[in-house]
């Protein structure tokens, strides 16, 4: 298809690249990137028709934190998807995800991750000093952190390698893991060490509202399976052996990546493009099917002008590939997903294709996760909002540029929307609810965790564009990008690198928008003008009189944020004010020979934590259209729309 054919450079690579031992980097990228504190080396052999797999690991450990190290905590993130996991107990008090149906599952639809071994080197088999633990809840049944007590410390400075044997079982998918039919997605598959950060070990147990954390390192991973299969994965291949018994090994290799995520599927079909960054040529392999022809340019096109973007705007992208995975229809869970160097989309159906920018926005959102998840790789646990939310942003601003402000999301039948909105809209059904500073695993529900980390974060960095300007934002996240990537910063850390680069005192801002619940809600109390000689009989003469206009702004809401009101006049006169929004209200005044037509509270729509339009403006009795009413309640129409067919599609 159009574009789709590789660059000489990307050819050669493909050809010889296994073999030679192709980088993982773009060409003018050498690593090591990161600090590199871990390096797993797993053998898995799949078996589709029981969706397990069984598999060796080896982890090296560079412990780094300046402390011996005795304790180890891991993750078996699978064991989450069992009948008394806290995962399953949160989704099912909050009706997220399947857990909600618990009653239809049965042992076959469960997940599992049982370590059969547990070796030490140096310090023998410590496969009996495992212990579950759940440093939460407390949650007894729970086996989804476990943590080994090694007979003598790890000297800092020192490495220290497990080896463990472990076995895998898939569940029917669910929170973008699992099987459907032949196609599989295995995320979250294998034992993963905690991460030291902030002087203490951080292994949460796997909860309903948030994802993932861990440290940056080397994988290299080989996986066995049918022949027929097509596969897909974190980092780049290396080699593909015919083992002759109608199975095939494949292996990979990752540098400077903290997960490592693979797809399989004997119905992929692969789609080879490119795109030329600024570090040099980026495979992207795009694997879907046969039946989603119409999607597949669409793909292509917005991965480019997604990379593009952020190569402009926020910094490289310096991995040598990334895979785009489109799940087959029916395989709704699988879509909307990010690891490292990999991630999922999802193909809308053709009657909305063109119009409903479907796969265009999953295929963006993902994207940008490759920078705020993969490189700058903040602990989801504790603030979410810092990938989802400032990523959340981006695609705002990505979307918009590639698609148009008012469209972004989508035109169908004549209803528009843009990205901003959707997730303005989104916020605004928890808006004071939870903070953006609590840790995001206790969010009082998954409703409130999505308004807060992805919307409230989101319209929050759009409406802070009113203060410090578009482009500072932007050049703040491209000085926030390129000094934490590989980092692990903190809350703190962002803050006060957008503090800085803006140059202003901001404490007044986040203290609301993030360490606080306020809603912003103002208003146009009054808007009337009436002749100055109203006491006399002629008051009302239209030749030539006199009125005073007054206007009233009042804040309804807690938050305090300044605020700009445009006047416009009968003669085409038109009046800005500036308002600091601190009172709870102000009063303008006006004398002229002309009366008001409408007040408005922010008429360019900055403020978009503004929680209700519909009483921003307001209009005389005497105009034949109320329009500014008219088009705030077409907007929440269409908005309602949206929803709709968001639940539609």
């Amino acid at each position: 298809m159009e574009g789709s054919k590789l660059s000489p450079l990307a050819m050669v690579l493909l050809l010889v690249g296994t073999a030679a031992g192709q980088s993982p980097f773009a060409p003018k990228v050498s690593g090591p990137l990161s600090q590199r504190v871990v390096a797993y080396q797993i053998d898995a052999k799949y078996d589709p028709a029981k969706h397990s797999l069984d598999a060796t690991e080896t982890l090296t450990y560079r412990n780094l934190t300046g402390k011996p190290l005795d304790r180890f905590p891991f993750h078996l993130y699978l064991n989450a998807f069992q009948p008394k996991s806290t995962w399953m107990h949160e989704g099912h008090r909050d009706g997220y995800f399947r857990s909600s149906d618990l009653s239809e599952w049965d042992e076959k639809d469960f997940g599992l991750n049982e370590v059969t071994a547990f070796e030490v080197v140096g310090m023998g088999d410590l496969t009996k000093q495992m212990k579950f633990v759940s440093p939460d809840d407390g949650n007894p049944d729970d086996k989804t952190v476990f943590e080994v007590h090694l007979p003598r410390p790890v000297a800092p400075g020192q490495s220290v390698t497990f080896k463990i044997s472990f076995r895998a079982k898939f569940p029917e998918l669910v929170a973008r893991t699992g099987y459907s039919g032949n196609f599989l997605l295995a995320g979250q598959w294998f034992p993963k060490v905690g991460v030291w950060w902030q002087g203490a070990w951080n292994c949460h147990q796997f909860h309903a509202m948030t994802e993932f954390f861990a440290d940056f390192g080397t994988y290299d991973v080989t996986i066995t399976l049918p022949k027929n299969f097509v596969i897909g994965a974190t980092g780049v291949q290396t080699s593909d052996r015919d083992n002759g018994n109608g199975t095939k090994t494949v292996a990979f290799h990752a540098e400077d990546v903290h997960d490592f995520a693979w797809t399989a599927d004997p119905n992929f079909k692969v789609i080879d493009s490119q795109f030329d960054g600024s570090v040099g040529a980026v495979r992207i392999r795009l694997l879907t099917y046969t039946d989603h022809e119409s999607s597949l340019q669409r793909y292509v096109n917005v991965a480019r002008g997604s990379m593009q973007r952020f190569d402009e705007w926020y910094g490289p992208y310096p991995y040598a590939q990334l895979t785009v995975v489109d799940p087959p229809h029916g395989a709704g869970e699988a879509g909307g997903m990010e690891y490292p160097t990999f991630i999922t989309g999802g193909t809308s159906w053709p009657l909305l294709q063109g119009d409903y920018n479907e796969p265009e926005g999953v295929t963006e959102h993902e994207f940008g996760h490759q920078y705020w998840y993969g490189m700058v790789a903040t602990n989801e646990f504790e603030n979410a909002w810092l990938d989802e939310g400032i990523n959340s942003y981006t695609e705002i601003k990505v979307l918009d540029s590639l698609f148009g402000q008012h469209t972004s999301a989508f035109n169908l039948f004549g209803v528009q929307e843009g990205a901003r909105g959707s997730l303005r809209r989104s916020y605004l059904r928890r808006a004071n609810i939870d903070f953006l500073s609590r840790p995001s695993y206790t969010d009082m529900s998954a409703s409130s965790y999505g308004a807060i980390s992805y919307g409230k974060a989101a319209t929050m960095l759009v409406t802070l564009e009113a203060v410090v300007g578009e482009q500072t934002l932007r050049k703040a996240l491209h000085t926030y990008f390129m000094k934490y990537r590989f980092a692990h910063p903190t809350q703190e850390d962002f803050l006060r690198t957008v503090t800085e680069v803006a140059g202003q005192d901001l404490k007044w801002y986040w203290d609301q928008a993030v360490y606080g619940t306020q809603v912003m809600d103002y208003e146009v109390l009054r808007a009337d003008s009436s002749p100055v000689t109203w006491y006399k009989d002629d008051a009302d003469d239209k030749g030539g009189a006199t009125y005073e206009t007054q206007v009233i702004l009042h804040r309804k809401g807690d938050f305090v944020f300044p605020v700009e009101a445009e006047i416009k006049f009968d003669n085409g006169e038109r009046v800005r004010e500036k308002w600091d929004g601190k009172d709870r209200w102000v009063r303008y005044v006006y004398r002229k020979k002309a009366r008001i037509v409408s007040a408005q509270i922010d008429p360019d729509y900055r403020a978009t934590m503004d929680g209700n339009y519909l009483n921003n403006s307001r209009t005389t009795y005497d105009q034949r259209l109320p329009y500014h009413k008219i088009a705030a309640y077409w907007m929440a129409l269409t908005q309602f729309l949206a929803q709709v067919l968001s639940w539609l599609v």
